[in-house]
């Protein structure tokens, strides 16, 4: 009996884990790429939740625990760059993981690189569906039919936009932008230590990672930006005009962006599709729902490219109920977790001094409870 085929828009951490779980229920999955390669460095990202265990049965999670970043604790600095506290970030017990985005994505990669076929270097530019199948017409690669099709391709979805509508009907922005920019591997002093400098509207964050540290810039701006996602120049003038009267290390750091060829920026945005399924064609990860700033968006797509690939098992021949199975049970962990992102954001970005002043003690009551706590558990 033929395999049905599914393609898969996206190889970054929804696709390929997904690719994974097809290929052992039955399907043949292909998925395909725009960029020519996986992406390198990237932000640090948390394995957690109902991530721990998927990465448990695809036997990955020795692998990411021996690829963790050095990251031990996190550092709250005032304006002027004065230690405030010193929070723990990580405990013996913790099933957690800390990688690197492009440590994750490569793991996922080799463990499915021999059960789908992988195109890097294309993309889809039309999809046309009917009741038995999708024919997909690509970029540089020869039209072909598939049996279904699955969006894995990130919050700036090409397979949502040519089949769901414009980007603009489905993102919502937070009125915050996020920037990155790798630093030398000696830039910093204690490479277990995350450092975090916050004034009203402002952020800045400098993170060890695991071999390249990283600044990273989230700020509010007074109000819309121009933002074209390809004009870098622009990009650069936009993060230094918003640290322009920050001090610490907010200079150089700066400096650092603006010296970079191409480094990441973008508005932060939540998507929210009403449904991620439309006849043969489903979304997965960030293309379905993003959700900025809660730093679990990895987490969430591989647990959803588990949920998708075992309700297709499920329900063989019948794509439209494995569909709508997958979607109920995803929504319960993606739904909670958008209805908080705004209040996140005014927590994490306080718009104004007295903001900043609650932030900060909500801080040092967290870390007076870390250390009490193990104290109680050791007189137990």
């Amino acid at each position: 009996m033929k395999k049905p085929e599914v393609l898969i828009v996206g190889a970054g951490i929804a696709g390929p884990a997904l690719a994974y779980w097809l290929s052992r229920n039955g399907y043949r999955p292909t998925v395909i790429e725009h960029a020519r390669q996986l992406r390198s460095g990237g932000s640090a990202i948390v394995v957690k939740g109902p991530a721990v265990p998927v990465a448990e049965r695809m036997g990955v999670l020795p692998q990411l625990r021996g690829l963790a970043t050095r990251n031990r604790s996190l550092t709250l600095l005032d304006s002027e760059g004065r230690r405030i506290l010193q929070l723990p970030l990580t405990s013996d017990g913790a099933p957690t993981v800390e990688v690197t985005r492009a440590d994750l994505s490569e793991v996922l990669h080799r463990s499915a690189q021999s059960e789908a076929d992988f195109v890097f270097d294309d993309t889809v530019i039309a999809l046309d569906q009917d009741g038995r199948g999708v024919d997909v017409t690509f970029r540089r690669s020869a039209p072909r039919r598939f049996d279904l099709v699955v969006g894995a391709d990130g919050m700036h979805s090409t397979v949502r936009r040519l089949v769901f509508g414009p980007e603009r009907q489905f993102a919502s922005d937070l009125g915050l932008y996020g920037a990155t920019v790798p630093l030398a591997p000696d830039a910093i002093e204690d490479p277990s230590e995350m450092t975090m400098l916050t004034v009203p509207n402002r952020m800045l964050v400098v993170h060890p990672s695991r071999t390249t540290p990283l600044a990273i810039f989230t700020f509010r701006a007074a109000g819309p930006v121009p933002h074209g996602r390809k004009n870098i120049a622009l990009h650069k003038q936009i993060v230094a005009d918003a640290y322009a009267d920050v001090r610490w290390w907010a200079p150089e750091l700066v400096a650092a962006f603006l010296d970079h060829p191409a480094p990441f920026f973008d508005p932060l945005t939540t998507v929210r599709v009403p449904s991620w399924s439309r006849g043969r064609v489903v979304l997965l990860g960030d293309a379905a729902a993003a959700t900025a700033l809660l730093g679990d968006g990895s987490s969430i797509a591989m647990a959803g490219a588990y949920a998708l690939a075992e309700e297709l098992a499920a329900h063989p021949g019948d794509h439209a109920r494995a569909f709508a199975a997958y979607e109920s049970r995803l929504r319960r962990e993606v739904g909670p977790r958008q209805r908080r992102v705004g209040l996140l954001s005014r927590l994490m970005v306080p718009r104004t001094p007295q903001g900043l002043a609650v932030r900060n003690a909500a801080a040092r009551a967290v870390g007076y409870r870390n250390r009490i706590a193990p104290r109680e558990a050791a007189n137990r």
